[in-house]
């Protein structure tokens, strides 16, 4: 059991007998009271999508998961294809399971696959993943001087501020929890 202010994104959880993946998680503080954590909860099994409203102090069950390695091989358009490194099964999962994590894949990614009871529910990217500029604008001499970045397209679409010392073509590494620029790989 885990209290509900440890929730967080992406976590599964069973909830009222169902498995249910967190997609937003809002934490607020009331004066002379308890607080209240108000999440939205995706089913796994349906994809119905609720709100619930959880007492601070309340525990929820965290679902029972297992991880299959598995690599990441391409996406036809709506689905995106892994093949597991054991048995070399291959799975495909939509667009919509994948979410943000789309973003993060390139082709031969080594992911965990999240197995709930031996059926398939979603994956986990590593922490930091290798990703290449394709488009950034030239930074010019002086530009360190005010501290923050400039907007980059990477490889795979995504958009995120990066240092002005990075240039087209290099490659960086990626936090995949937070979006954000590590450092040049």
């Amino acid at each position: 059991m885990i209290e509900v202010s440890d929730l967080r994104k992406g976590m599964v959880i069973m909830y009222e007998g169902e498995p249910y993946r967190v997609i937003d998680v809002n934490k607020h503080h009331m004066a002379m009271g308890r607080g209240l954590v108000r999440t939205k909860l995706k089913n796994v099994k349906t994809g119905l999508v609720r709100d619930v409203t959880f007492s601070s102090g309340d525990r929820v069950a965290e679902a029972e998961l297992s991880f299959r390695k598995a690599q990441y091989l391409y996406n036809d358009g709506d689905h995106y294809h892994f093949m597991c490194l054991d048995d070399y099964e291959q799975l495909t999962f939509s667009e919509e399971e994948i979410g943000d994590a789309k973003w993060y894949l390139t082709e031969n990614l080594e992911v965990d696959i999240l197995m709930l009871e031996e059926s398939p529910i979603g994956i986990q990217l590593p922490n930091v993943v290798v990703l290449r500029v394709v488009e950034t604008e030239p930074s010019f001499k002086g530009d360190t001087v005010a501290g923050g970045g400039k907007p980059a397209v990477l490889e795979t679409g995504l958009r995120i501020t990066v240092p002005f010392f990075v240039e087209k073509d290099e490659l960086i590494k990626v936090d995949t929890r937070t979006g954000e620029y590590v450092e040049r790989a």
